[in-house]
């Protein structure tokens, strides 16, 4: 069996058909700009786009990067504020006449490193962060998600700790040596705070893993995702497993 991902992110919307059984891709994904403003009616617009490049008619995963509970979002980042409040499963299904389910980008990029990726054979607690334009977090317990989770969010420095230590500041005045230094004194505050047994790192900045990883002073262990940017699609289409 197979359903369409697709990840919305703050630059781009990405999607691509996935075989459940493997987590593969089963074709090319297909991106477009997000839209500007970035509007629930926009990005469905979008979305509809996508379902029809790919003459898609079966189940669809639509991972956003925001707090959903009951397909519903209760917060925006990255995305229009207008979002905050509106039905995104309902109005998807509405729209494109298919089985659709929603949830935290974060998340998604979790279930994939959760079933098929770095986190498999990984017991405990378990921390994954997408660095990127912010820092996303998925957590695990034994493998059982704790959704919505927003670490990123948490108070570090006088700020959130994505201002201090998302990838994105490696774009500005801040090396990759330093930002690596900045990321290893946010996962020592996280071990304070939710000690997990193992931290894993996503987003594109995973790929470096190598060039900063001995710098990275943790109890817990930590290892690079296997999925980096490709992790929302995957996990999204995961996630419509059992929707009908």
């Amino acid at each position: 069996m197979q359903a369409l991902g697709v990840d919305v992110g703050g630059t781009g919307i990405k999607a691509a058909p996935v075989d459940l059984a493997t987590g593969k891709r089963t074709e090319k994904r297909k991106r477009i700009l997000t839209p500007r403003p970035s509007t629930p009616e926009a990005v469905y617009e979008v979305i509809a786009q996508l379902v029809e490049h790919f003459d898609w008619h079966g189940p669809i995963g639509c991972a956003l990067p925001s707090v959903v509970r009951g397909g519903v979002v209760h917060t925006a980042a990255n995305i229009d504020d207008s979002w905050i409040g509106h039905d995104a499963a309902a109005e998807l299904r509405e729209r494109l006449a298919r089985p659709v389910h929603v949830l935290n980008d974060a998340d998604a990029a979790g279930i994939a490193e959760n079933e098929f990726g770095a986190a498999r054979d990984l017991d405990g607690v378990v921390i994954l962060l997408t660095l990127g334009t912010g820092i996303g977090s998925a957590v695990f317990t034994d493998g059982v998600l704790v959704p919505n989770t927003e670490l990123g969010h948490l108070e570090f420095h006088g700020a959130s700790a994505e201002r201090y230590a998302a990838a994105r500041v490696v774009d500005g005045d801040v090396t990759q040596a330093e930002w690596a230094l900045r990321l290893n004194e946010f996962l020592q505050h996280l071990e304070r705070v939710v000690p997990p047994d193992a931290f894993i790192l996503g987003g594109g900045i995973s790929k470096n893993f190598d060039a900063y990883a001995d710098v990275l002073e943790t109890r817990a262990t930590v290892v690079p995702a296997r999925f980096r940017n490709r992790a929302g699609i995957i996990g999204a289409a995961l996630a419509t497993r059992g929707i009908r």
